[in-house]
This record gives structure tokens, C-alpha cells and sequence, in this order.
């Protein structure tokens, strides 16, 4: 499948798809007085964007006094766009048209058998990517780009690196010849909160993962921070254990506040008297939500040390808000202790519980390839970080 060609539009053309984009559907009366365009110059964009199939009429606006409006928003002609969460165990994607509408949705389970094994996963990948296409109805001609969050830091640089996405991302970039983003899976939903979740209406904010890995997606005056490599939010890679008796290891802190560690803790200091210790953080949870003695103890424990955490982002970021997301650090069982915990040892910040659960990721990115495809058509700078062309067939 080849890209579309993206079209070459006038300026007052621009204006109104950019209004478009940013409001949704207006009036035509009501996008000429918002742009202060005459009527024929209005007329004259309208027409040129409707004939490339970018606008479309949505209806009729009724007046006070008997006069009608045709109301305008963007039209299928205008293509769409798809994000996709390349997960440890799954691959989610979700496809958007360029005002934000959801089109299609699919998923796959990543075999366990073929988890370390790239080429199978990229196989995975690029079924999903098809599927999701498929689902989106013939009305909306062109796919523009698409968006894959990974679990990995994401830069330039590192793309070709022995582990790194190339591998993955190679018969996808073969097989649908379109731009293809590329972004840390945790950014991507610090976005999705920001866009549809729980930090809508700020601009500055904090997502902090916790599940088998913890992270961090920091949102400042609506913009990702991504640091000087890409690698900002990496807090799993923070000193821990530190005291004058330990010595820091790598990933220390990420290894402790896992769910892994997590649930081996509970099984050393699970009573005897309690039963079989709980086999996964969910089945903890489960047991906690039950009234479970020792389960109570281990998430308020796993609470307060996810506070200590949050307490740390606060004191360097001053986030204003912190979005607690992953399997582990959305629950809500945790959510108090954490608040509690942070303002104790920081000072008081909100804190909110993801909205989005297991697709705020792939809503983060379909946000970025939507964003991308308007950013050329409407000739502005809102490119990502890594932006891949196409592969050709003899790629490998």
C-alpha cells in the first residue's frame, strides 16, 4: 500500500482545515467571522477543500428566525491515521480520522512462544495494523501514518541497535508504505491522558507507570518532554536502595517496584495461616478488595513506596497533577496511600487514577500520527522525534 499524497492548498484553505481540526464542525458563516475571510474568499476555500473531499458538510444549523447554516467539519477525503501499543503480551491498535473520530479498532496476543523473537512479533504487529484498516469503512480513502509506541527508550540513534525496534517494525514498514512514528510506549500515554483520560484541561502534568516496569510521560505547557535523548521519564533508572549501609544496583528501583518483586514479597512474608499467597498482582487486589488481612498490608505498603516515588517527581518537576496508570498503579486501592505518602514527604499534589486503562496507550499515539498528518497538511512544524519513511521490498 503507497502513501497518499498529501495536497498543496492555499492558504485560506489551510486556515479553515486548521480551524477545523482545532474546533470541529462550524458554520460557514461562523468559520468566515472566526478567520475574518470575506464571503468569496470563504466561498473559494470551502469549495477547494470539498472538492479534495477535506471538508464535508455535517448538517444544517436552524436559526432564530428561520435562516439555515451548513455546517462543516473535516471530511473523510482528509484520510486517517493509526496508533499502535506494542506491548509484552499484546498489540493493540486504534484508528482516528483527523478531527479525532475512532474509525476501527483491533488486537492480537503476542504468543508467549514468540516473545523474544522480533520477526514473529513484527508479524504480530503488521496483522493488527491490517486488521485495523480493514475495519475502517471505504468512505476514508487514506491511511496518512501510523504510530508505534514500544517499550523502549526511543531516539535516532538507537533505533538500529541490537534489541531495538528495526526488527520489529520491518515488515510493517514494508508492507504499508506510510510515515511511521515512532515513541516510547509511557509518553505516548502521558499523551492519550492529556488528549481524551484523566489530565484533560492540563498542561502540565505527570504519568507515572507502574506495573511490571515503572516510568514516567512529563507533559509541560502541553508539550512532551523528551530530554536531550529521548530518554526523560526513565525513572526506574534512579539510585535505589541508598543508605549508608546499601549500595545502589541499575534498575534497582524498577526492579523493586515491579510487580514481580512485588508479588515475591508477599509470598516470603504471607502468614501461613492465610492460605496459598496470592500468584499475581491481581489476584492480590482481588484479595485486598475482599478484606484479606495480609493483602491490605501489602498494597498499602506498595502504596506508600509508590508515594515515595511520586514524591521524588514532585520535588523535581512540580507537575501540578500526577496520573497513576499501568496494571499495578491505576488501581484504586492505592490511590490514598499514594497522595498521602507524596504530600508527607513533598507537598500536596493531586493525584488521579488513568481514565484510559489498557488503551490510553495506543490513544496517545494515533493522537501523534494524527497530529503529524495535519502538521503537512497544513505546512507546520509538529513533527515527532523519529519519523520512519517507508522501507523498500529488499529491506530486511
Amino acid at each position: 500500500m503507497a502513501a497518499a499524497e498529501i495536497p498543496n492548498l492555499t492558504d485560506s484553505a489551510r486556515a479553515v482545515l486548521r480551524l477545523l481540526a482545532s474546533h470541529g464542525p462550524v458554520t460557514r458563516p461562523k468559520l468566515g467571522a472566526m478567520l475574518d475571510l470575506s464571503k468569496p474568499t470563504m466561498s473559494a476555500a470551502v469549495s477547494e477543500l470539498s472538492a479534495l473531499g477535506l471538508v464535508a458538510s455535517r448538517g444544517i444549523e436552524r436559526g432564530a428566525i428561520g435562516r439555515t447554516a451548513t455546517i462543516y467539519g473535516i471530511g473523510p477525503g482528509a484520510g486517517y491515521a493509526i496508533g499502535i501499543d506494542v506491548g509484552a503480551a499484546q498489540v493493540r491498535a486504534v484508528a482516528y480520522s483527523m478531527d479525532a473520530q475512532k474509525l476501527a479498532s483491533a488486537e492480537e496476543p503476542i504468543p508467549e512462544a514468540i516473545a523474544g523473537d522480533a520477526d514473529a512479533v513484527g508479524a504480530v504487529v503488521e496483522s493488527v495494523a491490517r486488521a485495523t484498516m480493514a475495519r475502517v469503512a471505504k468512505s476514508f480513502r487514506a491511511l496518512r501514518a501510523i504510530a508505534v509506541a514500544v517499550p523502549r527508550i526511543v531516539s535516532n540513534n538507537r533505533f538500529d541497535r541490537p534489541g531495538g525496534p528495526s526488527a520489529v517494525l520491518g515488515l510493517l514498514r514494508r508492507s504499508i508504505k506510510v510515515p511511521i512514528i515512532l515513541e516510547n510506549n509511557v509518553n505516548c500515554a502521558a499523551i492519550g491522558e492529556m488528549h481524551f483520560g484523566a489530565a484533560q484541561g492540563h498542561q502540565t502534568f505527570a504519568f507515572l507507570q507502574v506495573g511490571v516496569r515503572v516510568g514516567l510521560g512529563f507533559i509541560t505547557e502541553g508539550r512532551l518532554f523528551r530530554g536531550a535523548g529521548g530518554a526523560a521519564g526513565e525513572i526506574g533508572r534512579m539510585p535505589f536502595p541508598w543508605s549508608a549501609s546499601e549500595t545502589p544496583y541499575r534498575e534497582g528501583l524498577e526492579h523493586y517496584l515491579g510487580s514481580r518483586a512485588l508479588i515475591e514479597r508477599c509470598r516470603v512474608d504471607w502468614p501461613a495461616g492465610e492460605g496459598v499467597p496470592p500468584d499475581s498482582a491481581k489476584d492480590l487486589f482481588a484479595r485486598a478488595l475482599e478484606g484479606s488481612p495480609p493483602a491490605v498490608v501489602a498494597v498499602a505498603r506498595h502504596g506508600a513506596d509508590i508515594g515515595r516515588l511520586a514524591a521524588g517527581c514532585i520535588g523535581m518537576l512540580d507537575p501540578g497533577l500526577i496520573v497513576l496508570g499501568g496494571g499495578v498503579g491505576r488501581n484504586p486501592l492505592m490511590t490514598e496511600n499514594v497522595e498521602r505518602v507524596a504530600a508527607e514527604l513533598a507537598w500536596s499534589t493531586p493525584i488521579a487514577v488513568s481514565s484510559l486503562g489498557d488503551d490510553g496507550t495506543a490513544l496517545g499515539a494515533v493522537k501523534l500520527a494524527v497530529d503529524y498528518t495535519l502538521g503537512l497538511m497544513l505546512r507546520e512544524g509538529r513533527h515527532p522525534a523519529v519519523v520512519l519513511p517507508p522501507a523498500s521490498n529488499v529491506e530486511s
